[in-house]
């Protein structure tokens, strides 16, 4: 049964900015009491005073880190009892990880499984429980077309939003009845801070970038209505030419791959010339 988001009481993970501010600047315009989780409290401030002119009855701001997991329990438990209860639970908070497989560390890896993966499910099942006593909820899962469709040079990322895929997927079925629901949002190149993190190789996709209010309004619309997988934009597509021929999509990658190396402008004392 969709949600009314009017009261609805709903936290954004990874609120301070992109997609996060914007997701709960749009619940804010549905009259949702608001807790806005990252870990810049400064910027969430930003963010809180935004919501309460865009609508939001209140707004509380909660600093976290989610690559610490341990405290992550105890923090949505206090978020949770000053809210009275939790209607929505939007995780959307993320972390690149651009790095070739031959230069990747498993420490790299690990971090990036905690913000992806690891953070998103304990909060899933800490928030499940009251849900399902409730009879209502809904949980918001925002993955990515990389959990879906290889991006080169991002295997620990695109390993992390597959895993989230899988875990959305399979919670979808297991609350089949409950009245508490699962959303799968799979946003494609938008523009955020996360193509700017330092520490980061460049990344191969140098397109046009969608706006976050996009994925914005279409988790809003994921709660509102009853489908459970949500491509903003449409890139299914093209996951559907990657099922229909796996080996044919990875060789076209690979040529990729090859053609960019190949057009890369070289440094002085490199290629063929410095021979």
């Amino acid at each position: 049964m969709p949600l009314d988001l009017r009261d609805a009481r709903t936290l954004v993970t990874g609120a301070s900015s992109g997609i996060g501010a914007a997701t709960a600047e749009a619940f804010a315009r549905r009259g949702s009491h608001l807790a806005l989780m990252a870990r810049r409290e400064d910027r969430l401030a930003e963010v809180a005073d935004r919501c309460i002119a865009a609508g939001a009855p209140d707004v509380q701001i909660v600093p976290a880190d989610l690559a610490d997991l341990d405290p992550l329990e105890q923090i949505l438990d206090s978020t949770i009892d000053h809210m009275g209860g939790l209607d929505v639970l939007v995780n959307n908070a993320g972390t690149p990880m651009r790095r070739a497989v031959t230069a990747l560390t498993p420490a790299e890896v690990e971090r990036t499984m905690a913000v992806n993966y690891f953070a998103p499910v304990r909060l899933s099942l800490r928030a499940l429980g009251g849900m399902l006593e409730r009879g209502h909820g809904c949980i918001v899962n925002v993955s990515s077309v990389g959990g879906r469709i290889p991006i080169l040079g991002e295997a620990a990322y695109c390993g992390s939003k597959a895993a989230l895929c899988g875990f959305t997927e399979t919670l979808a079925a297991e609350l089949l009845g409950t009245g508490v629901e699962a959303r799968l949002v799979l946003p494609g190149p938008v523009d955020t801070e996360i193509w700017e993190q330092p520490g980061q190789d460049d990344p191969f996709y140098d397109g046009e970038l969608e706006p976050p209010s996009l994925v914005a309004e279409g988790i809003v619309a994921a709660v509102e209505g009853e489908r459970i997988e949500h491509w903003l934009p449409d890139l299914e597509p093209v996951a559907q030419i990657k099922y229909s021929d796996l080996d044919g999509f990875i060789a076209g990658m690979a040529a990729a791959a090859t053609d960019r190396h190949a057009d890369a402008p070289k440094r002085p004392g490199t290629g063929d010339a410095a021979r």
